[in-house]
């Protein structure tokens, strides 16, 4: 496989490479039913924005809700370090459920593209919409990968099997 496309978090195998996939994350001291509830979770400025985002209905909701708030209810320096943190929040996802993880190191050396239907700037950023986007959660899963894999190299040279 040269390219593994993924979007929605109900399609089999890899729509768990959705943020949208309901598999709980423990992110910081927190357990988070979506690892898109983790990512979001960090963006609201109050208390009050983040608990109303955490009680959308649904993890689409949250996607929704969180890419609408306006500018002064997100938190400062949110565009520099939302990166950093998607890349956290999938660590831990990946790291926490062992099927998951060999899921992902499954795909070899493929090109993984979130591949979104509606264009916006969103589904442009964080995938491809019409193969057109910066694909930062494809990019972030590769480079996850690529981690796991060299974390696991040691382990198999002594026999000893990954956590």
């Amino acid at each position: 496989m040269d390219e593994i496309r993924f979007y929605r978090a109900s399609e089999k195998p890899y729509g768990s490479f959705s943020n949208l996939y309901r598999r709980d994350v423990e992110f910081e001291g927190e357990t988070f039913s979506t690892s898109e509830h983790a990512y979001q979770a960090g963006k609201a400025r109050k208390p009050a924005v983040r608990k109303w985002l955490m009680e959308a209905p649904s993890p689409a909701l949250l996607a929704m809700a969180a890419h609408g708030l306006y500018y002064w209810d997100i938190a400062p320096g949110w565009s520099t370090t939302k990166f950093d943190r998607m890349r956290a929040v999938l660590r831990a996802k990946f790291s926490q459920h062992s099927d998951l993880r060999e899921l992902l190191l499954s795909t070899g050396e493929a090109r993984l593209v979130e591949s979104a239907t509606v264009d916006n700037d969103v589904n442009r950023l964080w995938g491809e919409v019409n193969g057109v986007g910066r694909n930062m959660l494809g990019l972030l899963l590769m480079e996850l990968r690529t981690e796991l894999r060299a974390e696991e190299a040691p382990n198999k040279a002594y026999g000893i099997a990954a956590e």
